[in-house]
């Protein structure tokens, strides 16, 4: 005995000449399947039934008719799409809303194409090329300036100091003495060639020199206390014939009152304050 010699599995009127459908082997006519077994739809809340196609996702149904993207309107079926909080969208609905967008073109990277990340900011492959040459930077190391990522060898052709000393190439740091770029490990003391980076130092002509070689090779001597006279900071000193003096070593020999700005005389080596000579 066939199904349809048999009657509804759920109200037993004969199927005979009736379309029915089949439940867990189980006949039942179209009425009875409809109202116990169609599933109901996402969209318009309507059941699904037995002569209309059921599409499913995630649990989820939908009439043929009612599948369709959340935001345009149109068919999803039988097309690829992705879905956000419960919505169903299409690639492109999706990608206008949610995917990331080129810093360079400003047009949206679509899901599936190779997204290149730099700085917290997105590019297309194609964009993410070096400002100068237009070649394609991927994973090579590059240098930002003002905004704008280029190659090592176009930066280096357009923007980079070369050292002065070692006409090399100054990528980051670096010193500058008499308008001329140094590396800060080139930029030594023209004695001893210590690093003079971060160094309090004294110039001679075109070359730098720490305080210790300048003084040795070049400073004045004190004719009072004969320590380096040196230029740095507010030093001031007192020049008179060939000798010179610090500020404050420049008195009188006898009474040790200050001289500077006053009128003096000498007596062979000293020095002396007006009253102190005229009473010798």
């Amino acid at each position: 005995m066939t199904s349809k010699d048999t009657g509804c599995q759920y109200c037993m009127e004969s199927l005979r000449g009736r379309k029915f459908a089949l439940k867990e082997e189980n006949a039942y006519c179209v009425t009875c399947y409809d109202s116990l077994f169609a599933n109901s739809c996402e969209e318009c809340k309507m059941p699904i039934k037995c002569d209309s196609k059921d599409l499913a996702y995630k649990g989820r149904h939908w009439h043929e008719a009612c599948f369709k993207c959340a935001k345009c309107n149109h068919s999803l079926v039988e097309k690829p799409f992705a879905a956000k909080d419960e919505l169903l969208l299409c690639t492109e609905c999706y990608s206008n809303m949610y995917s990331s967008k080129c810093f360079h073109c400003k047009k949206t990277i679509m899901p599936g194409s190779r997204k290149m990340e730099f700085k917290g900011s997105s590019w297309h492959e194609t964009c993410f090329v070096c400002q100068y040459c237009r070649q394609p930077l991927g994973t090579k190391p590059l240098i930002t300036q003002d905004n704008e990522n280029y190659c090592v060898p176009c930066f280096e052709k357009q923007f980079a100091h070369h050292c002065y000393s070692c006409k090399k190439v100054i990528t980051t740091g670096g010193v500058t003495f008499n308008d001329q770029p140094w590396h800060k490990e080139c930029f030594l003391c023209a004695g001893c060639k210590q690093q003079l980076s971060g160094q309090r130092f004294i110039s001679k002509g075109e070359y730098p020199y720490c305080l210790d070689c300048f003084s040795n090779l070049y400073a004045k001597k004190c004719s009072a206390c004969n320590n380096t006279i040196t230029a740095l900071g507010d030093a001031q000193f007192i020049s008179f014939e060939d000798r010179q003096w610090h500020s404050e070593c420049f008195n009188c020999v006898k009474c040790s009152i200050s001289l500077v700005g006053q009128g003096f005389l000498t007596q062979q080596d000293d020095i002396l304050c007006r009253e102190c000579g005229s009473a010798m």
